[in-house]
């Protein structure tokens, strides 16, 4: 009973930060509704008995992935208003395009067939030391290995598009000339210094330091006191 509240409970969580993430107009705002829905989306995955992927939810997902959107959207200078303004006229555009994606979906999922057996496999015991993480590692790297694979390249693709969006050549800006830099021909005088010579032997004599003045000699006069 506490199992299925708890799973309701975290599934609409879920599931109403995720509308957030879309909607909400402020996109700081979004990156912290995404983290919100990553910690109840952990939270499902313990109550499924997925401890494995509850935790790399959380570190990988939100302490890195999640925290490193909420920083390059806080740091970069983007025109938000220039970025509404392309909306209308991109509209219909993107909902031809989402269209086809829900019709993809409601494909998928209207061909969608579970095996005969898959009830009795999910109620079948582990292997004796065998635990989450090795099984999930044994799958992924073997019978999904080339998948994994494509996600890796689709999200290189993805990281190359960021930077070229991203990207501002400003005629002010100073650029890093690595030739430049390396290149010390002319510029740097090489010596052969034989060890322990002194900086009079290489040239290299030091200021003349002027000596301290001397302190006053205070006279004393005899006689007593006035």
């Amino acid at each position: 009973m506490i199992a299925a509240i708890a799973f309701y409970l975290f599934a609409a969580v879920l599931i109403a930060s995720a509308v957030m993430v879309v909607t909400s107009r402020n996109p700081v705002h979004s990156v912290l509704f995404l983290i919100l829905a990553f910690f109840n989306a952990a939270a499902l995955f313990l109550l499924a008995g997925a401890e494995f992927l509850a935790m790399i939810l959380v570190i990988v997902y939100v302490g890195a992935v999640a925290v490193l959107f909420l920083f390059v959207v806080m740091m970069l200078d983007v025109d938000f208003s220039a970025v509404r303004e392309g909306f209308q006229r991109y509209a219909p555009i993107g909902g031809a395009v989402g269209l086809v994606l829900f019709a993809e979906l409601i494909f998928v999922f209207g061909s969608w067939t579970f095996a005969d057996d898959a009830a009795g496999l999910r109620l079948n015991p582990m292997m004796p030391g065998a635990d989450n993480t090795r099984e999930i590692g044994r799958i992924l790297y073997t019978d999904y290995v080339w998948l994994f694979q494509l996600s890796g390249l689709i999200l290189l693709v993805a990281m190359i598009g960021a930077i070229v969006l991203t990207l501002r050549n400003k005629p002010v800006a100073k650029r890093q000339d690595i030739g430049k830099q390396v290149s010390r021909m002319g510029s740097v005088n090489l010596r052969q210094v034989r060890s322990g010579a002194g900086l009079a032997e290489l040239g290299i004599e030091r200021p003349p330091v002027d000596a301290p003045p001397a302190p006053k000699q205070v006279e004393h006069h005899g006689g007593g006191h006035h």
